[in-house]
């Protein structure tokens, strides 16, 4: 009866998460656009950071409770998961197009970030506030790398939204959504929690899986949604803003309040992020495109990883 309180209270916080996220970036690009910032802009900083947002309550409620584990899984199990699942689905279902700036610039960017954060982590088995820091002016290298983008012009602008909307309902969004995501969060670590103690699961396999999953749905919709729309272009874009956010500002502000917990067991796991990203890489660098044989290559890799942590 106790697991399936647990299992019950876990999708609760999911869809908190989900819906809190949806409406926290809805209403946060409504009031950007009317107030006349570039929809390019709104797009790589609002709408990456909101979805992010799940992984960001997790990562720091699940910090502050003294559950570190789950905040580094979380992370590096997304990032994981929005490459080999969300984007090998998203390939099979239809081949996606990838920006030059994509493959030259933010790719090997992910990479980088990827591979700071393992060395950072394993350099003294935690992320403490100083390299917080460091993550933290990442992020502003790469904001300021997207704001160069967005006066150049080069992307697509976004549908605009927001005009449609009453400025005081995209505002009651923001706060709703906020206090969703928040209210989600705090449920979600303690059902995953207390899921991983009845089944003896250690914090880093319960963040690697059930709440890496839960937090990259928002990413998972986004993008299959999109497929099936035949509205494919930013895909690969929007997916690889998300995990460099998740890792220079979920990580980064974790670590500006509490040392995260990095232990050497993370090491294959970062490993096998960093290997995601070479993959979808070396998938892209040819032809601009991922097609529907990366995206298998990507679901088999997955495959093979998930029964590697099972065991």
């Amino acid at each position: 009866m106790e697991i399936l309180l647990q299992l019950a209270l876990l999708v609760v916080g999911f869809f908190l998460l989900m819906k809190g996220a949806d409406w926290f970036v809805d209403g946060a690009a409504g009031i950007a656009d009317k107030l006349g910032i570039p929809q390019l802009v709104i797009g790589l900083t609002i709408v990456a950071m909101g979805t992010s947002l799940p992984e960001a309550a997790v990562s720091i409620t699940s910090a502050i409770k003294g559950n570190a584990g789950i905040t580094i899984g979380n992370v590096v199990g997304s990032n994981i998961m929005n490459v080999l699942v969300i984007l090998g689905l998203t390939a099979v279902i239809c081949a996606i197009p990838v920006q030059k700036s994509t493959v030259c610039i933010e790719i090997p960017f992910t990479i980088a970030v990827t591979a700071v954060l393992a060395f950072l982590g394993l350099m003294d088995h935690q992320v403490n506030r100083t390299e917080g820091i460091v993550l933290w002016v990442l992020m502003i290298v790469y904001l300021l790398y997207l704001l160069k983008m967005a006066k150049s012009g080069k992307n697509q602008e976004e549908e605009e939204e927001g005009k449609k909307k009453p400025v005081w309902l995209m505002l009651l969004m923001i706060l709703v959504g906020a206090a969703m995501i928040v209210f989600g969060s705090d449920i979600t670590v303690d059902a995953a929690s207390a899921i991983a103690k009845i089944f003896g699961m250690g914090d880093r396999l319960i963040g690697l899986t059930i709440v890496a999953f839960g937090t990259s749905l928002p990413e998972l919709v986004t993008s299959v949604t999109a497929a099936l729309k035949g509205k494919t272009d930013i895909a690969v874009g929007n997916i690889v803003g998300s995990n460099i956010f998740n890792i220079l500002f979920v990580v980064g502000t974790t670590a500006l309040i509490t040392s995260v917990e990095y232990s050497e067991a993370f090491l294959v796991d970062s490993i096998v992020a960093v290997a995601a990203v070479v993959l979808l890489f070396l998938c892209t660098i040819k032809n601009r495109r991922l097609g529907r044989l990366g995206g298998l290559l990507m679901l088999a890799g997955y495959a093979a990883y998930f029964v590697y942590i099972l065991q």
